[in-house]
């Protein structure tokens, strides 16, 4: 079996590397935040994207307004 060193390996990505750092800091009492603050990393690029996602509606939106 040879592998292919062209493909890529996937892996976990910054925010989630991000999520265990601070589970394990939480979890070792190294810091003393809220759990909404330690997973905020899963979370905060789901808003960011609806946020962006709402943008581009209004924008469409508007432009379909003013073309009638």
């Amino acid at each position: 079996m040879s592998s292919n060193s062209n493909s890529s390996a996937g892996g976990i990505g910054f925010g989630g590397a991000l999520t265990l750092l601070f589970i394990g800091l939480k979890l070792g009492h190294v810091i003393d935040w809220s759990w909404w603050w330690v997973l905020s990393p899963l979370w905060i690029g789901l808003v960011l994207a609806l946020v962006m996602f709402a943008i581009v509606a209004v924008v469409a939106l508007a432009a379909a307004v003013s073309r009638k």
